[in-house]
């Protein structure tokens, strides 16, 4: 289910990666949707359960975006800003101390995938990561200025399963979702 605690502890999980424990705000949410990427290619199905859409500078995700500038309240936009402070022209900081136990929205499996992206991509800078995403992600397209959802198929199909298959997880991540959304609002 998607929550601002979950991606609030996703991103502080990187920003605790950087020297001073901020980070420019295009890396972090590259990061954070290459995390979700990496995690439906292993356990077929995202940390965030966040909606994936092509924007012009790659892929992001979507609500974590509306998170970050500030276009969010209620019990999320809280607890995301328990974690990262508001944006301050284009970078963003940590707020807490981090350690595995303070991550406890973040199982042991999302903490392995967290680390997976950060050994690949932390070491590049926001415009390195971007063109990565552009040049390297199939289910990225040019929104030519606006944006363009991502769906599960598309993304489970760039990442190499078949036609079948694809429609199979993404119909297991619709569901969750679902039942996600039923407990939420009970």
């Amino acid at each position: 289910m998607f929550t601002g605690e979950t991606i609030g502890q996703m991103a502080a999980y990187f920003m605790d990666k950087e020297e001073k424990r901020q980070m420019d705000v295009l890396k972090l949410i590259k990061l954070l949707y290459l995390a979700d990427r990496e995690s439906v290619d292993r356990y077929s199905e995202p940390i965030s359960f966040d909606k994936m859409v092509s924007m012009d500078h790659g892929p992001v995700l979507s609500r974590t975006l509306n998170l970050i500038n500030g276009f969010e309240s209620g019990k999320d936009a809280d607890q995301w800003n328990a974690w990262v402070s508001d944006r301050n022209s284009h970078k963003v900081s940590l707020k807490k101390t981090v350690s595995r136990d303070r991550l406890d929205h973040l199982s042991d499996a999302d903490i392995e995938v967290l680390a997976a992206v950060w050994n690949e991509f932390g070491h590049m800078n926001k415009w390195q990561i971007r063109d990565y995403t552009h040049s390297c992600l199939d289910e990225w397209r040019d929104p030519d200025g606006s944006s363009i959802p991502i769906s599960e198929v598309q993304l489970l199909q760039a990442l190499g399963r078949s036609q079948n298959e694809a429609k199979e997880i993404a119909q297991a991540i619709c569901d969750q979702r679902g039942i996600d959304h039923l407990i939420s609002t009970a």
